[in-house]
């Protein structure tokens, strides 16, 4: 009978469960909303969900997983099984790996969601073959994960990666809550879309439809349609946005010497944005990069649900 693993993948919004095997295939899943913002509300979240899912979904084969793994928003302490903060603004670390084990007697295992999705890309998409490559993450927020000499580099503070908070030479005159102005993921992620749209919506023309309510963000889909109907604010908003991740992986190679760059994430997985990427790095700056700068071929809808099971073999 062949080894399964207990995935959890939890995002801003949505916790997907599921079942994958020792070849990082879903087997079984199931989607869940959330909608949290601190990490004890998250944790209730996650242990009501996972009685649910033993409940209703079960498992797929006649034996238990081997063990359980989570990707998590924030800074997690992967080696001590702590999930220090899920944002800056409500840090409470918990005990997570630990609670969870004894509660469901289960080994458990934590690491942040796109470490785990770099773990992911590690063991079964185009880092297989690479002690040395980065991936990118561009989606609702920007960041990284870089393995260097087949190391996956955390920090002292478990927060190495956070990339999106970069200038990467796009000058809009955009502030990030972080301090800074122009961050590339005010830029280039999806809600530096709809921050950038709200921005220069003053001075460009558009048909975009752009909420009164900024709690609901704009289209993106409908940015990259409308930017290829010469809308003039969405072709600026896709020029931007290619230039600012172009700008970023140039910067990243100069610092890790990878090479292979993987992108993935809900921005650039449909490939339309990709060439305009490519179109704008400088070709001294990735001569090394000998495996090139290629989309992920982990589907991007689940990437974080496989890196969850990577995370669950604790390899």
């Amino acid at each position: 009978m062949e080894n399964t693993y207990l995935a959890l993948d939890l995002g801003g919004t949505k916790l997907l469960i599921g079942e994958v095997n020792a070849d990082g295939k879903i087997l079984r899943h199931k989607r869940y909303d959330t909608g949290f913002t601190d990490q004890i509300t998250a944790f209730s979240i996650i242990k009501r969900s996972l009685e649910d899912y033993m409940t209703t979904v079960g498992w797929a084969t006649d034996n238990r997983p081997v063990s359980m793994g989570l990707g998590l928003l924030g800074r997690v302490d992967n080696t001590n099984g702590i999930w220090l903060q899920i944002d800056p603004k409500y840090s409470n670390p918990i005990p997570l790996a630990k609670d969870l084990s004894e509660l469901y007697n289960f080994p458990c295992y934590i690491d942040n969601d796109v470490k785990a999705a770099t773990r992911a890309t590690k063991k079964w998409g185009y880092g297989k073959d690479s002690d040395n490559f980065i991936y990118i993450n561009i989606g609702t927020g920007i960041a990284a994960g870089l393995f260097v000499n087949n190391q996956l580099i955390r920090g002292s503070h478990f927060n190495a990666g956070e990339v999106g908070h970069t200038n990467a030479g796009v000058d809009i005159g955009i502030k990030c809550s972080c301090g800074r102005d122009n961050c590339v993921e005010q830029i280039a992620g999806g809600m530096g879309f709809d921050k950038s749209a709200r921005l220069l919506s003053k001075t460009l023309k558009t048909k975009l439809y752009i909420p009164e309510d900024e709690g609901i963000r704009v289209d993106v889909k409908e940015i990259f349609f409308l930017s290829q109907q010469n809308d003039e604010l969405c072709v600026q908003l896709v020029e931007n946005a290619s230039q600012a991740i172009a700008g970023l992986i140039m910067n990243l190679v100069r610092v890790s010497d990878p090479d292979t760059v993987i992108l993935g994430g809900g921005i650039v997985s449909s490939g339309f944005i990709y060439p305009k990427i490519l179109e704008k790095l400088n070709k001294t700056t990735i001569r090394f990069v000998s495996n090139g700068i290629v989309l992920t071929k982990l589907d991007p809808d689940f990437i974080g649900l496989i890196g969850a099971a990577a995370v669950a073999m604790n390899e």
